[in-house]
């Protein structure tokens, strides 16, 4: 991709860098993971319930998540700054479609989407960004539509910076972040937080919400793509 910001050439460099490393140590990762898997499990019923329609893995790496998604019974893609990452993903699922991009301006349509899911994809957006990128994911998103969001959960602190082993990231106070997402035109349907297993720093957060009626009073705001 040419004319990235520099924080975006920045993240997409630091995981060119570990692709393949990071494909061979995560691959199998939800294997151990059944409260996540028990949130991917509701937010996939939670679109089919609304009717079919394609849903999109923004922050996709590997493609490893894009592929349990397929099999819960999803029309999913993926999405990833890292070209590294996106060649690994379609050699790895080959049925599956991947697409190089950035969260933040997205080549869809207004509307287009039933479900986005963002898995630790926003923790290595600087905080002032964040609004951007939800603003981008209420518009592809269809009224109705459901956002997941996975993070670093910051444990009663408020945002706050860490040496995530890839690069910079940061950990969200759940409120928060939730409050982000419902000034970007979202409500908030479930959450989720989990404490952190062995081999892991931090808790883990999951929200599941809902896309509102339109975005004309996002835009009305300011937000702009």
């Amino acid at each position: 991709m040419t004319g990235l910001p520099s924080s975006h050439r920045a993240t997409a460099d630091a995981y060119d860098a570990v692709a393949v490393l990071y494909a061979e140590l995560f691959r199998d990762a939800l294997d151990a993971l059944p409260l996540d898997r028990a949130v991917l499990a509701a937010f996939a019923e939670t679109v089919r319930a609304a009717g079919s329609g394609p849903v999109a893995e923004l922050g996709c790496g590997p493609g490893f998540l894009t592929a349990h998604l397929r099999d819960l019974g999803l029309d999913v893609f993926g999405v990833d700054l890292s070209p590294v990452m996106i060649g690994l993903a379609r050699e790895a699922y080959p049925d599956l479609r991947f697409e190089v991009g950035s969260m933040d301006a997205l080549e869809l349509a207004d509307g287009r989407l039933h479900g986005v899911v963002s898995w630790y994809s926003v923790i290595h957006a600087p905080p002032r960004d964040v609004p951007r990128y939800f603003t981008e994911f209420r518009r592809v998103l269809a009224p109705g539509g459901t956002l997941l969001l996975g993070f670093f959960e910051s444990e009663g602190e408020p945002v706050t910076a860490f040496d995530h082993k890839v690069t910079t990231a940061y950990r969200w106070p759940v409120d928060g972040l939730a409050g982000l997402a419902g000034e970007a035109g979202f409500t908030e349907v479930g959450r989720m937080l989990r404490e952190p297993l062995e081999g892991e720093r931090f808790r883990r957060g999951h929200l599941l919400m809902r896309a509102g009626s339109g975005v004309t009073e996002v835009r009305a705001k300011g937000a702009t793509r």
